[in-house]
C-alpha cells in the first residue's frame, strides 16, 4: 500500500522537474520509496534475492526509472547505492541518479525498479566519476532466482553486478544493458545537511544516517548481515 501511494508521487514529480535539487522531504520520499522497492522484492518468491547472492554482496543499488514512449527508458530515474564497508555494517544510503534504462520493447510498462546486487569493492567506485555505464563499464547479468541457485552457478555469481527487474525478457547469465547511473551530491548535501559528498558518505562514519534513513539500513542489515 505504502509503495503504491509512493510511485505514482515519484513519477509526477520526476516528470514535473528538471534536474533542480529536490527539496529535503521529496529526498527523503525517494529513500523510502526505494526501500519500499527492496522489500516488495523480497516479499514476492518469483523475484526475491537468494540468501547465497545477498551473501556475496558487496553493495547494493536500488533503482526505479520511468517508461518514454514504448521503450522503458528513464529520464528522470532516481536510485540509492549502499555500500558494506570493511567492518561489515552497512553504509548511509546515498541518493544517485539513474538514465536511459533499455530492457527492450515494454509496452504498457509504466516504470521498471532494478535492484543490483555487486559482489566486488572496485565497482561501486566507478561511480564516483559522475556517470557509470551499466553493462559496460562493469559486466552485469541478470541474477538466478532460488530454483537456479541450486545449480553451479559460480560463474554468474562472480559477475561484478547481479541484476534483478520488474523488466520482462532477462534470464540469468544473459548481458544486460541497462542504464547510466550517477552521483547526485546536491541532492546528498541537502539530504543529509552536509558537504561531505558521496566517497565520504559511503565509505566514512563521519555523517550519522538521520532517522528517516534507518529503516532502509535496519532491513539491509537484516536480508545481508
Amino acid at each position: 500500500m505504502k509503495k503504491a501511494f509512493l510511485i505514482p508521487l515519484l513519477c509526477l514529480m520526476v516528470a514535473s522537474g528538471a534536474r533542480a535539487t529536490a527539496p529535503r522531504p521529496d529526498l527523503v520520499l525517494r529513500v523510502e520509496t526505494c526501500e519500499a522497492i527492496l522489500r516488495e522484492f523480497m516479499s514476492d518468491p518469483a523475484t526475491a534475492i537468494p540468501q547465497a547472492v545477498l551473501s556475496k554482496a558487496h553493495a547494493l543499488i536500488i533503482v526505479n526509472q520511468f517508461k518514454v514512449g514504448f521503450l522503458v527508458g528513464g529520464k528522470g530515474g532516481y536510485g540509492v547505492i549502499m555500500v558494506k564497508k570493511s567492518g561489515g555494517h552497512w553504509s548511509l544510503p546515498v541518493l544517485i541518479s539513474a538514465d536511459e534504462a533499455s530492457f527492450g520493447l515494454q509496452i504498457g510498462a509504466k516504470a521498471v525498479e532494478t535492484i543490483y546486487v555487486i559482489t566486488d569493492d572496485d565497482t561501486p567506485r566507478m561511480i564516483f566519476d559522475k556517470r557509470f555505464d551499466v553493462g559496460v563499464d562493469a559486466k552485469a547479468v541478470a541474477g538466478p532466482n532460488q530454483a537456479q541457485i541450486e545449480r553451479d552457478l559460480q560463474p554468474i555469481l562472480g559477475t561484478p553486478m547481479l541484476v534483478y527487474t520488474k523488466a520482462k525478457g532477462l534470464f540469468a547469465g544473459a548481458t544486460v544493458r541497462a542504464s547510466y547511473l550517477g552521483r547526485d551530491d546536491d541532492s546528498n548535501f541537502v539530504l543529509y545537511n552536509t558537504q561531505y559528498a558521496m566517497p565520504e558518505l559511503l565509505y566514512s562514519d563521519w555523517v550519522q544516517p538521520p532517522a528517516e534513513v534507518q529503516p532502509l539500513i535496519n532491513y539491509v542489515t537484516q536480508i545481508a548481515p
